[in-house]
């Protein structure tokens, strides 16, 4: 970046700018940008510091999410709107009653959402030989969904699309984990999808595989009987084969202990006009086996990364 810009009267330091100027400027970058940008000079530090620049970053609702917080009787306590912004990147705010919680994505500022268990519609889901609620230490909701048995498996979860941010491509994710000793997902697909309600959307197959992209195979292999016979006899030998994991078929390890899988991706274009509900579901219904052994904690949807 140059520091000084040619003038019909001259040139002008860019260090010598007002403050508020430097701000408004970084303000109209993005987040990512105005912490590069802060490292300029000082005089960009001191600017890229301002409620101006992170005002513009923050939703222009946070000001009725942070009152939709569970606890809002003791408001959420920061130093600065940058401070705010950062809270609520790394520390998701948990609104609306305890069934959702919201969040940003650092480097964009994009609005985040998740689901709880308790805000899905579960089929079977309040009847207690089926399914279980119970508590997760890991979990930022106060309740998660534990599967006790069920051939029947339909899970779905719906937001209204205002509540997004516009021009973003977004994708939903299951987040779940699988408890020891659970079944009925290792070999059978279930399918997911995301759609605008009323509308049509794409369906695919997806695994909730305890094992994580792993798969077991039996190999065939010859062993010789005896150290002066000539004969063979076959020994079936159990390996494990890595499967393919970049194309999203199979759930991913989060940060945070639990694990996910895409349900699909819908492109937010916002505005007058574009409100509507989308819905993401996730079903197994054809196999006609029994599962068990999965605790869901909710649906996230969030920007789709790369997009």
């Amino acid at each position: 970046m140059g520091t000084e810009i040619s003038g019909g009267r001259g040139q002008l330091n860019l260090y010598e700018l007002p403050e508020g100027c430097i701000a408004n400027v970084l303000s109209l970058t993005s987040p990512r940008d105005a912490c590069r940008l802060s490292l300029v000079a000082s005089t960009f530090r001191s600017a890229a510091e301002s409620d101006a620049v992170w005002g513009r970053f923050l939703p222009s609702d946070y000001h009725d999410i942070l009152g939709r917080a569970v606890d809002s009787s003791q408001p959420l306590v920061f130093t600065s709107k940058k401070d705010l912004y950062f809270r609520l990147c790394d520390h998701p705010l948990i609104i609306d009653k305890g069934t959702k919680s919201f969040s940003l994505e650092k480097w964009s500022g994009k609005k985040c959402y998740m689901l709880a268990a308790k805000d899905l519609a579960i089929v079977w889901g309040d009847t207690p030989m089926y399914w279980r609620w119970t508590s997760q230490r890991e979990s930022r909701f106060k309740e998660v969904a534990e599967l006790i048995n069920v051939c029947w498996l339909e899970i779905c979860g719906k937001i209204a699309t205002c509540l997004l941010s516009p021009d973003t491509t977004y994708a939903a994710y299951l987040v779940f984990k699988s408890l020891t000793g659970a079944y009925g997902f290792e070999y059978q697909p279930v399918e997911v999808s995301v759609r605008i309600k009323g509308g049509e959307g794409e369906t695919q197959n997806v695994f909730l595989d305890p094992d994580g992209g792993q798969m077991h195979r039996y190999q065939i292999i010859p062993r010789r009987i005896g150290l002066f016979n000539r004969g063979f006899n076959m020994l079936r030998q159990q390996v494990t084969v890595p499967r393919d994991i970049s194309n999203g078929q199979y759930p991913k390890q989060r940060g945070d202990g639990w694990m996910e899988i895409e349900l699909g991706e819908y492109f937010n274009k916002g505005g007058d006009g574009e409100d509507g509900e989308l819905e993401m579901s996730l079903m197994e219904v054809k196999g006609g086996g029994w599962k068990s052994g999965l605790v869901v904690e909710g649906i996230e949807i969030r920007p789709k990364e790369g997009k």
